[in-house]
Formats: structure tokens, C-alpha cells, sequence
């Protein structure tokens, strides 16, 4: 049976999509477990709601930024052109 002061413990805050696999890729500074940026999860704690929920609706779209092959060989030559 919940109390009436159960409620003060919730917290109506956006949860980080954090999944404890942090991974930031070179190139991008985006976590690839969690599709932030640097920036984004150094800030989260200190973040907006609305802030937050701009993040989360974006990170669908960081996805497939991180899954394209990058090339290879061919690509760390070009690279260094």
C-alpha cells in the first residue's frame, strides 16, 4: 500500500538513455551506446526538460551516423592526403 508521501520521492525528470556501454567515437565525440555527444552527457544533470527531450528526440537520427562503415584502408589513406 503506498503512503501519500510516496510521491515525493518520484522524480519527474527525462531518464538518461545512458545503457552503460560508453564507447565515444573518435571522429564524432558521440557516445555509441547511448548516441549523446560529449557535451550533451557531461551537461545532462544540469539540463532542462525540455533540453533533455530535445536530445532524446534526436538521437534516432545519430544512429546511422555511427553504423556506416568508414572505409577502411581506403578511407585512412584518403585521410592522410
Amino acid at each position: 500500500m503506498n503512503s501519500p508521501t510516496d510521491h515525493i520521492w518520484k522524480r519527474d525528470e527525462i531518464e538518461s538513455p545512458c545503457i552503460k556501454i560508453c564507447v565515444v567515437h573518435p571522429e564524432t565525440r558521440i557516445c555509441t551506446g547511448c548516441y549523446r555527444t560529449i557535451d550533451e552527457i557531461s551537461a545532462w544533470s544540469r539540463m532542462t526538460p525540455d533540453a533533455r527531450r530535445a536530445v532524446m528526440v534526436d538521437l534516432p537520427n545519430r544512429v546511422s551516423s555511427l553504423k556506416q562503415r568508414r572505409g577502411g584502408r581506403a578511407a585512412r589513406l584518403n585521410r592522410s592526403l
